[in-house]
């Protein structure tokens, strides 16, 4: 990784992506100092000591967003998971940190999951990733989305001691009002920027059907006055009208998933000013791995996937894009070609202003707690300088982004050159 401390870094004539207009513009020059983009003009004078980046047939795109990631768990099985030692699983996930900014992915939302040491070590510079968002453990209650315990653990006065997930920082499993208060109290006293909750049933868990509702309103309440104490919001996950519309009574923010909704429940969202964090999930090549006997809820899961789509556009939803890619390593490489999936509901414009300035705007529902402030999601004069040098236009080839490996020719996390391919970078 180059850092321009001190060293000025010049894009030279190249083209911008305007991500809030969907369009690319003239040949320009952009100059980054000191980790955001300090000019941005037709024709400039290089500064004297500048790296240069040349740019000429390049498009610059802003780094891309991962609106639902699991830091920790989308490179591993599920059994290496739920029973790996975890110092391998923090080794794996720092790998796989590393890949994903290589994909371009230079800021992540962790979905769920211990990812607080690793986003640390990035943040320190010791390994190299995206920047980290995370929500510390998610909170389930028993039986829920996120209790992952086998029947022998079960009940916990029997057995008296954690499970695994527990211990490790993945899973809170909380009942009653006080319980989800001291759990959601816990992980923003340990660094979440945001919460975590499942309020409905899950594909990848092994108990709860979809259709089933998960805590009460008392309950998510509780989770969503202490993040507001905090100065920041709850997500949940959730799939039914009955689920949703409970959350919003709650105040939640952002629902993650949503594929079972119906009109009443999305025009609910619209008004509430909720977000609504939709996944591309079909049954297709990319399709997840799914544990044994929870193939028909992900069946039911999948057929949901264009009409939500539908539904948000058709109510002006504010729509957010994320892959929540779990427990498999190759498909975990494929967060590009998840993206550019997306042209099957949207232009190729409006899939890229999702995937950053979009999603940079759900971010910064985190205020208070918002681990990078500044502006991210745009090339723009004053924004954080994570950028991506196109080796095309994603605006008239959007496959570009699933090979990231030949596509892209550079790429910069705040100022830091984390690859560069170009030919003469030096001047």
């Amino acid at each position: 990784m180059t850092s321009d401390q001190g060293q000025p870094t010049v894009f030279h004539q190249v083209r911008v992506l305007d991500v809030r207009r969907g369009r690319v513009g003239d040949p320009v020059q952009v100059v980054v100092r000191d980790g955001v983009i300090d000019k941005i003009s037709p024709a400039a004078e290089i500064p004297a000591r500048a790296r240069v980046v040349p740019g000429e047939g390049r498009t610059l795109i802003p780094g891309l967003i991962d609106a639902h990631w699991h830091a920790i768990f989308a490179s591993v099985p599920l059994m290496t998971a739920l029973t790996g030692d975890v110092g391998f699983l923090h080794i794996v996930a720092a790998a796989a940190a590393r890949d994903t900014l290589l994909r371009g992915f230079t800021t992540v939302r962790d979905a769920g999951g211990p990812s607080l040491g690793l986003k640390q070590a990035i943040d320190d510079g010791l390994v190299p990733g995206p920047r980290i968002y995370p929500s510390g453990a998610m909170i389930s209650q028993t039986g829920g989305h996120g209790d992952f315990r086998a029947r022998h653990e079960i009940p916990r006065g029997r057995t008296g001691y954690l499970s695994h997930a527990e211990l490790v920082g993945a899973v809170r499993i909380a009942d009653g009002v006080s319980a989800v208060f001291e759990a959601a109290r816990e992980q923003l006293m340990l660094g979440a920027s945001q919460l975590k909750l499942m309020a409905g049933g899950g594909v990848a868990s092994s108990y709860d059907p979809l259709d089933v509702t998960q805590y009460t309103e008392a309950e998510l309440h509780a989770a969503v006055e202490a993040a507001e104490n905090w100065g920041t919001y709850v997500m949940v996950h959730a799939y039914t009208p009955r689920a949703v519309q409970q959350a919003i009574r709650a105040g939640v923010k952002c629902i993650e998933h949503g594929q079972l909704l119906d009109d009443e429940t999305v025009e609910l969202m619209a008004e509430n000013e909720v977000w609504w964090s939709l996944q591309p999930f079909l049954d297709d090549e990319d399709a997840p791995p799914v544990p044994p006997g929870s193939r028909p809820k992900f069946e039911q899961m999948v057929t949901g996937t264009e009409t939500a789509y539908e539904l948000a556009k058709k109510h002006d939803v504010r729509l957010a894009w994320g892959t929540d890619t779990l427990f498999d390593p190759a498909l975990a490489t494929k967060q590009g070609k998840q993206l550019a999936k997306m042209t099957r509901w949207f232009t190729p414009a409006e899939v890229l202003t999702m995937a950053t300035v979009t999603n940079a705007e759900l971010l910064s529902l985190s205020a208070a707690r918002n681990p990078y402030p500044g502006v991210l999601g745009v090339v723009e004069e004053g924004a954080l300088a994570d950028l991506i040098l196109v080796n095309g236009n994603p605006l008239d080839d959007i496959q570009l982004l699933a090979t990231p490996e030949t596509a892209f020719a550079a790429i910069m996390k705040q100022g830091a050159l984390v690859k560069d391919t170009t030919a003469d970078s030096s001047r």
